[in-house]
């Protein structure tokens, strides 16, 4: 490691991770290790961790050396994994490997975390950055996010309480996230490259969405029963984890329209409607499960909050055994 380098990039990012700091904090960067303290403003805790990365959507912001939103994406695959079981999401810790290190391109991806960050209300305590000449080209870096979050025990969403007649509600995507991307760019290729679709490739490297401000204030006012966070596996994986065994989803195709970056992804690339929803998000990235009777007011306080325009995505289902336990209706959805 470029020991004057390491210390230059702590330089550098120390005004961007005291931007995230919460009172809790008790330690500052270049510690062996970050120190929060719980306190008392939980009276029966339980920690929720998560650890993530964002794939190989690296490969797409190295090629167009952008290098910010990819930071906002680790945070976010994180943090929303944790949000869905009802958990506040507290401090961050975050794992840069290089060949080289190059401070502009380290100090845009962490000023990329330290943006998600302050989007999800937690602190980043700290950090690793490894230079690993030979394992890494140079120009090349890999990251991985870690999260911790907290929840009262007796306010832990775990699905268990969802029954038939429940609701689906959809909260919008800004794009692919971080999921599907070496399909993604296999498209590109076949499309021409990167340079030859400039305007796409840049809304692909749109970073995740960070759910946490959206979704926390309902959790005191509604009943929330259950949550999924939309991400590898699509609308297919995803919602059916936060369901009991017994039940079923049924999503209605036509209740959204799907973004055009998944119709020219699916048209480009010859994508088969199944896989696509199997892939991608298509355009819904959070899915909330409520009772039927507070569906309108939750879709109505998601309004009033600013939530982009919510989507009444479909119902639970009892099923039988040997049935499809997600069932797709209606049309489009990408056909």
């Amino acid at each position: 490691m470029d020991i004057d380098a390491g210390n230059e990039l702590v330089k550098r990012i120390k005004p961007m991770v005291k931007r995230t700091a919460r009172t809790e904090v008790l330690s500052g960067l270049g510690g062996f290790g970050g120190l929060f303290q719980l306190g008392q403003q939980y009276a029966d805790p339980v920690l929720v961790s998560g650890t993530d990365g964002v794939g190989t959507k690296l490969m797409l912001a190295r090629a167009l050396n952008q290098h910010r939103s990819i930071g906002i994406d680790l945070v976010a695959m994180c943090v929303n994994d944790i949000l869905v079981t009802g958990a506040e999401p507290l401090f961050f810790l975050d794992y840069f490997a290089c060949g080289q290190l190059e401070l502009d391109q380290a100090s845009d991806v962490i000023a990329g975390i330290a943006s998600g960050c302050e989007l999800a209300g937690c602190a980043l305590i700290g950090g690793e950055t490894a230079e690993m000449p030979g394992m890494y080209p140079i120009g090349e870096y890999d990251l991985a996010g870690f999260c911790v979050g907290c929840v009262e025990r007796d306010r832990l969403i775990d699905g268990q309480r969802v029954e038939a007649g429940c609701s689906l509600i959809g909260l919008r995507s800004s794009g692919p996230h971080s999921n599907g991307y070496s399909l993604i760019r296999s498209v590109l290729d076949r499309a021409g490259g990167i340079e030859a679709n400039a305007s796409m490739a840049a809304q692909l490297l749109e970073p995740t969405r960070i759910y946490v401000a959206s979704v926390q204030p309902l959790l005191a006012q509604f009943d929330v029963l259950g949550m999924a966070h939309i991400t590898g596996g699509g609308l297919t994986e995803n919602i059916i984890r936060s369901v009991p065994d017994g039940l079923g989803v049924e999503i209605d195709l036509s209740a959204w329209s799907v973004p055009p970056v998944f119709r020219w992804l699916q048209d480009i690339g010859k994508i088969q409607p199944g896989d696509l929803r199997r892939t991608f998000n298509l355009g819904i990235g959070f899915v909330l499960i409520v009772p039927e009777t507070q569906t309108e007011a939750v879709i109505t306080a998601l309004i009033d909050s600013g939530e982009p325009d919510p989507v009444r995505l479909g119902h639970v289902v009892d099923v039988e055994q040997g049935q499809p336990r997600v069932q797709f209706n209606g049309g489009d959805a990408a056909s």
